[in-house]
């Protein structure tokens, strides 16, 4: 179910993270979906189930899914639209932190939609 690149620079929790958002937002899958279990998804993918749980746990955290004990992970009923508005603040809150300013950050948006037209 998931290809994870073991040589990637991104961690392999946040790689589970954004592949399952990308198939939630695909239609792949829809809300109450059993997602594997911890330990086959560690099993499957030669991983820790610590990594496994830390990547359903934030998913859990930002409502993506959610945790019906001893039965398993579920796909949460979600607002696309929302889920869209999360990533972009996940990826902009880091920047803002690090000290870019809103001119910067409008300056390089700017540029990005020119570019794509």
């Amino acid at each position: 179910m998931f290809l994870l690149n073991l040589q990637s620079k991104d961690p392999i929790y946040e790689q589970i993270q954004s592949q399952i958002l990308r198939f939630i937002e695909a239609g792949v899958l829809r809300p109450g979906d059993r997602l594997p279990s911890v330990r086959q998804l560690a099993q499957e993918n030669g991983i820790n189930p610590n990594t496994a749980a830390r990547a359903y746990a934030q998913l859990e955290s930002s409502g993506y899914v959610y945790n019906v004990p001893k039965k398993g992970v579920y796909v949460a009923e979600i607002d696309i639209g929302a889920s869209r508005e999360q990533q972009i603040i996940s990826v902009i809150r880091p920047l803002i932190a690090s000290g870019i300013t809103r001119k910067e950050l409008n300056d390089v948006i700017e540029k990005l939609f020119t570019e794509v037209r």
